[in-house]
């Protein structure tokens, strides 16, 4: 819907305006107002100086004046409630203006202000003020912290131009208490003029000037566009309604013959028309909608630097301006309405609240799928794709098929597709499945390291895959390197992760020195494999190089002298193998064994 707010809320940039309101350089002539004012007049001077030649006043320094003010106006206003308070100052971003708020019964007795602000504007904002820059801008330092007001509070604004360009400004106030004291935020009985504060309203409605007098003989009204007042013909009762922006004055004549003369400015403003805009319908995975790109539909051929467009989440806050949407915005499943407000920058009580349209976000797929799957090397294939699938969506492989998931027995990479196709738009979520074939493990070699008492085991394979390892019934772990091993028979142990089977090997853990030196000296004469007693029944053969048996050594045996036939037999390498009778009595042939060694003299 159309309307008119006391909510003052937005406001971005300063309109013109031929007519300008009452300007105050002195601080005893402070301009009384209780709302939003008009463009005020630029500034033209300081009158007196109202700092009495102080240096600074707060924040505010001595200007190349010799004062505080280089060309100032004075306002007062009183608060009618309690709540947070803000305002904005407009004006043209080639301009510097500064300002100083104080809260004070008169001007003798100002003291420090409470708020204020010195800062240029190098960086050429529209607006500088207490509480929040209507433009957004995350960077301004032309703003001061909301202040807390009771009722009954006076305050005095001094704003000041700091440039040599001086086209006028307007006061918009904001906060809370606007919106909880949208009528009386603000007293107006401090204004004594019989019509009242300059009124800044919007063209749509209807502004009733009342200059009604106890005793008034005759009612008198006058216009001024800009080239003196002028009489309006027919005018002669006590209230006027104006329809144009314009000075406007009444003179009422009494019983007692006295005449009562009062001036008031009223400025109307455009008030926007918000066009309709289409639905949107976005997929879920864009996550935020920029809600900005409305604007123009909303606007239409408007001049987006005269007019504000803001979402809102209700009507009731698209019509009092509250809770603007952030944009980007984020989304969440489903459909909801925004309201969209278009607001007047130079009146923000002039807006359109009439237009909404449907976010409707339909749900992009979210595939939970795996997405490396094994196989075995001799398996007849496996299902991979969507085990659950949803009804409402299509699903599409590379391989052509369409179907949730698909049987597949070879290697290699798969896409899937998973498409959600709703109010016309079609979200899709893309999965790549990687097959590997896993391979059946085996022992390639065991590696024994033997230190008699604390034996190393490494189990070697060389299948590529994810295994895990383990000796005798310990448990399985990742490393395929076992310490602390005791001498004897052991069985170790290669189980695939993937469930593609295991193998299982018997080793022998002995030791036994890699040389020996049967010189008669009584060290290391002779040798033999150590650890032996632990098996059951253990022979070894040692061999030369071609072959031929040289020595059987049993259990009992004290080793090889390196002698054939009693014959003393040269320096150099020696093989052997052990055998040992298993649990089922069968004579087996140890592995795994590094099976030579050497005969030094």
């Amino acid at each position: 819907m159309k309307g008119k707010s006391l909510i003052f809320w937005f406001l971005t940039i300063l309109g013109t305006s031929s007519l300008m309101a009452q300007v105050a350089a002195d601080c005893v002539n402070a301009v009384p107002i209780c709302n939003n004012t008009p463009v005020n007049g630029g500034t033209q001077g300081y009158g007196v100086d109202d700092y009495n030649g102080a240096n600074t006043s707060g924040c505010l320094e001595q200007t190349i004046t010799g004062s505080i003010e280089s060309n100032s106006a004075w306002y007062r206003f009183r608060t009618g409630a309690s709540g947070q308070l803000g305002f904005n100052i407009g004006f043209d971003s080639s301009e510097d203006w500064d300002f100083a708020l104080y809260r004070a019964a008169d001007c003798g007795s100002l003291g420090d202000p409470v708020r204020c602000n010195f800062f240029d504007n190098s960086d050429e904002e529209t607006f500088m003020g207490v509480g929040e820059d209507p433009t957004g801008s995350p960077t301004t330092v032309l703003y001061e912290d909301w202040i807390n007001v009771m009722p009954g509070e006076d305050y005095y604004l001094m704003i000041n131009n700091f440039s040599n360009n001086n086209s006028g400004f307007s006061i918009q106030f904001s906060g809370n208490i606007f919106i909880t004291n949208p009528f009386d935020a603000l007293d107006c009985s401090i204004i004594n003029n019989l019509l009242g504060p300059p009124l800044a309203a919007c063209d749509n409605e209807n502004v009733i000037l009342d200059a009604t007098t106890v005793n008034a003989l005759s009612y008198t009204w006058y216009i001024d566009t800009g080239s003196g007042f002028q009489l309006i013909a027919g005018e002669t009762g006590p209230t006027y309604q104006p329809m144009v922006s314009a000075m406007y004055r009444v003179e009422v004549i009494t019983t007692t013959m006295t005449n009562i003369i009062s001036d008031v400015q009223v400025a109307f403003n455009t008030s926007p028309t918000t066009n309709s805009v289409p639905d949107e319908t976005v997929c879920s995975d864009v996550m935020e909608f920029d809600l900005t790109q409305k604007d123009a539909q909303a606007l239409g051929t408007q001049d987006p630097a005269s007019f504000m467009v803001s979402y809102h989440s209700t009507l009731n806050d698209a019509m009092l301006g509250t809770d603007p949407l952030m944009s980007p915005y984020t989304l969440s499943t489903g459909t909801e309405t925004i309201f969209i407000r278009n607001t007047s920058l130079e009146n923000p009580r002039c807006y359109d609240a009439s237009e909404q349209f449907q976010l409707s976000v339909v749900e992009t797929p979210v595939l939970n799928i795996p997405t490396e799957i094994f196989i075995c090397e001799d398996s007849a294939g496996v299902i991979i794709g969507e085990t659950i699938p949803d009804p409402h969506y299509a699903y599409l492989w590379d391989t052509g098929e369409s179907t949730p998931g698909i049987t597949v027995a070879q290697a290699g990479t798969y896409n899937l597709t998973v498409t959600n196709n709703q109010l016309g738009l079609s979200c899709s979520s893309s999965a790549l499945i990687t097959v590997v074939v896993s391979e059946t493990p085996v022992i390639t070699d065991v590696i024994i390291d033997d230190l008699q008492n604390n034996n190393t085991v490494e189990v070697i394979t060389d299948v590529v895959g994810s295994f895990e390892y383990q000796i005798d019934s310990g448990a399985f772990q990742t490393s395929n390197i076992f310490t602390n091993v005791s001498p004897g028979i052991h069985t170790v142990t290669i189980n695939d992760l993937n469930g593609c089977g295991s193998v299982t090997e018997t080793i022998t853990v002995v030791g036994f020195p890699s040389f020996f030196t049967p010189n008669g000296d009584g060290t290391n004469d002779y040798w033999h494999i150590l650890g032996v007693s632990n098996l059951e029944d253990p022979m070894v053969y040692v061999y030369d190089r071609y072959g031929k048996l040289l020595k059987q050594l049993d259990n009992s045996t004290l080793g090889w002298d390196g002698t054939f036939n009693g014959k003393e037999l040269p320096s150099t390498d020696y093989w052997f193998k052990l055998t040992y009778t298993d649990s089922e009595g069968q004579r087996i042939e140890a592995k795994y064994i590094n099976n030579h060694f050497s005969l030094k003299r």
